[in-house]
C-alpha cells in the first residue's frame, strides 16, 4: 500500500486517449449498485493508507483504496467516528467507494450525510489531470461545493485520490428501545419527536414495531428513555449493526430491493411487498416485484423518488437510479463534459445517458 497516484495519472491518460471505457472498482462491496459494471478495471487498492489524522482537528485525510476497516480502527482507538455510519456490505470496502457510492447508515438522520462530512478531496479527472477543491480544515471552505460534488457521484466524474472527512467523538452513552405500533402511528410518533429535543441517532419500523436508539450524554438518553418508554433492547449495538450492513432478515432474500427517499411526513404508501422505515421515515426499503413504473410513480406522488438498489442485470440495465428531470439532466451533462470529456468513467454507472 501507498502513493500510487502517479501510476493511475497515466492509466487514465492512456485510456483517454483511446477513448477506453474504465470501471473504478476498489473492495468491489458495491458492484450491485448502479447500472451494469462496463470497462476495463481501474483498480484502486495500492493507492490506499491514512495520509494524515490529528483527532485535536477532527479531520482524517486517506487515499481512496484504504479499506474503511482501517479508518474505522483508527478512529475508535481515539473515541471518534465516521458520523454517517457508512455501511461496508464487505470487509474489502474502500474510503473512494464510500464516498462516490454516497451510502449513509441509521446515524444519517441526526448526523447528516457522506456530503455533509466531506471537507476536500483530491481527484484525478478524465484528461488525467490532478485537481484539489476544499482543504484538510473544517474552516476551509474554497472549493467546498466541488468536493461535495464527488459524494454519490458513482464515479463518473473523476477517480477519488484522496479524501479528508470531518469526524466526530463517540457518543458517551447510547440505548435501544421498541415500542409496538403500526406504521401510520410510527410516522406520527416519529416526526412528533423530530421537533422535541430528543436524543434519537436512529430509527427503524418493520414488522409494527418502532426500534429507536437514543445516543448522548448518560443523563440525556436517561431522561429521554423515561420519557418515550418502550421495552430496553439488550443487544442494541448488534440490531443497529445488522440494519447498517443489510444482514437483518428483512435483505435476505432476492426481491428486488428498492431505496424510497420520500419526505418524513409521507403517509404510508400502498405497494405490494415488504417495507422497513429508516431515517425517520424519510428512507423506505420496499422488497416488491412491482413494475418500476409503478413504485416510481408511487415515490414521486409522495414527493420523492425511487431506486433500485438490488436487482437482476436486466433491471439495472433499465435505470437503477430515476433519471432526473431535463433541466437536471443537462446540468449533468455539463458537467460531466467538464470533468470527463472522453466519456472514459464508469459508463451507464449512474445514468443510461453517459
Amino acid at each position: 500500500m501507498g502513493d500510487f497516484a502517479a501510476e493511475l495519472v497515466e492509466r487514465v491518460r492512456q485510456a483517454a486517449a483511446a477513448k477506453t471505457p474504465l470501471r473504478i472498482r476498489g473492495g468491489g462491496s458495491k458492484d450491485f449498485y448502479g447500472g451494469p459494471l462496463e470497462g476495463e478495471v481501474l483498480d484502486t487498492r495500492r493507492h490506499a493508507g491514512i495520509v494524515a489524522y490529528d483527532p485535536t482537528e477532527l479531520v482524517i485525510t486517506a487515499r481512496c483504496g484504504t479499506q474503511l476497516s482501517e479508518i474505522e480502527a483508527a478512529l475508535a482507538g481515539e473515541g471518534q467516528m465516521l458520523a454517517f455510519e457508512p455501511p461496508r456490505f464487505d470487509q474489502a470496502a474502500t474510503l473512494g467507494g464510500v464516498v462516490a457510492a454516497g451510502l449513509s447508515g441509521p446515524r444519517r438522520v441526526a448526523a447528516g450525510s457522506v456530503r455533509d462530512f466531506v471537507l476536500g478531496v483530491r481527484m484525478l479527472d478524465g484528461r488525467g489531470e490532478v485537481l484539489n477543491f476544499g482543504g484538510q480544515v473544517m474552516k476551509n471552505v474554497a472549493g467546498y461545493d466541488v468536493s461535495r460534488l464527488m459524494a454519490g457521484a458513482m464515479g463518473c466524474l473523476g477517480l477519488l485520490l484522496e479524501v479528508s472527512l470531518k469526524v466526530l467523538p463517540l457518543p458517551a452513552a447510547e440505548a435501544t428501545l421498541r415500542l409496538e405500533v403500526p406504521q401510520g402511528r410510527a410516522l406520527e410518533l416519529l416526526n412528533g419527536w423530530a421537533g422535541r429535543p430528543l436524543p434519537i441517532s436512529a430509527s427503524c419500523w418493520q414488522d409494527d414495531a418502532l426500534t429507536l436508539r437514543l445516543s448522548g450524554a448518560s443523563a440525556a438518553v436517561a431522561a429521554a428513555c423515561r420519557q418515550l418508554g418502550g421495552e430496553s433492547v439488550a443487544d442494541g449495538a448488534a440490531f443497529w449493526l445488522a440494519l447498517r450492513e443489510q444482514r437483518a432478515a428483512f435483505f435476505a432474500d432476492d426481491t428486488p430491493l428498492w431505496r424510497l427517499s420520500l419526505p418524513s411526513v409521507a403517509a404510508p404508501l400502498d405497494l405490494p411487498g415488504a417495507q422497513l422505515l429508516e431515517w425517520g421515515g424519510a428512507l423506505r426499503w420496499l422488497k416488491s416485484g412491482a413494475a418500476p413504473e409503478r413504485i416510481r410513480a408511487a415515490a414521486a406522488g409522495a414527493g420523492g423518488h425511487a431506486t433500485l438498489f438490488r436487482g437482476s442485470e436486466e433491471a439495472r440495465a433499465e435505470g437503477a437510479f430515476q433519471a432526473p428531470p431535463p433541466p437536471l439532466l443537462a446540468l449533468h451533462r455539463r458537467l460531466k463534459r467538464a470533468f470527463d470529456p472522453a466519456g472514459i468513467f464508469n459508463p451507464g454507472r449512474m445514468f443510461r445517458e453517459f
